[in-house]
């Protein structure tokens, strides 16, 4: 056994728990959106993000096979989740940032009659997502590069509740995501 696995214990566990601490649930912001068609927001405008993930990478295997034996190359890099990222709204009272979605996918789609808009891939519509310290620090960012809506959700209303916050879903494409 390796002196590391002997350095594991509860009491290793609490020392470096209270030095690192963990990551919460709500140590997240999507800090900005900018670029065309894409209405520019940030970090006040977008203050009701109510859940989101941080995206995924994947580096793709590249099996290899030489005499018997299959090596293992690393190959090119992939966004799992690119093509439907989900973020989910709390609706604001005038509903300004439904109104944001519902605007840029009419950007994108305009008019249903001569099926025309503004399908070009631009680089420059990003989403900056912040990961926060406890402190609510800036301690990461990331950018999704080339961003497009892909439905702006529905809001769901009842004439039997009791006033709870109404949310919706926005799913947005993207072509990769950058650390700033």
């Amino acid at each position: 056994m390796s002196n590391n696995a002997a350095n594991q214990g509860i009491t290793d566990f609490f020392r470096v728990a209270q030095i690192r601490d963990f990551t919460r649930n709500h140590n997240f912001r999507v800090q900005s959106m900018e670029g065309t068609g894409l209405p520019n927001v940030h970090t006040d405008d977008l203050v009701y993000a109510e859940t989101a993930n941080l995206p995924g990478r994947n580096i793709t295997n590249i099996p290899t096979p030489y005499m018997g034996l299959d090596f293992n190359l690393p190959g090119l890099a992939k966004y799992p989740g690119s093509d439907a990222y989900n973020i989910t709204f709390r609706a604001d009272g005038d509903n300004i940032i439904r109104q944001l979605f519902e605007d840029w996918t009419r950007y994108i789609f305009q008019d249903v009659g001569t099926s025309s808009g503004d399908y070009k891939m631009r680089e420059g519509n990003v989403i900056t997502l912040a990961l926060l310290r406890q402190s609510g620090a800036i301690h990461r960012q990331y950018k999704l590069v080339g961003a497009y809506p892909v439905e702006c959700g529905e809001l769901a209303f009842d004439m039997k509740g009791n006033g709870e916050v109404v949310s919706f879903q926005a799913t947005i494409a993207y072509q990769y995501w950058e650390l700033i």
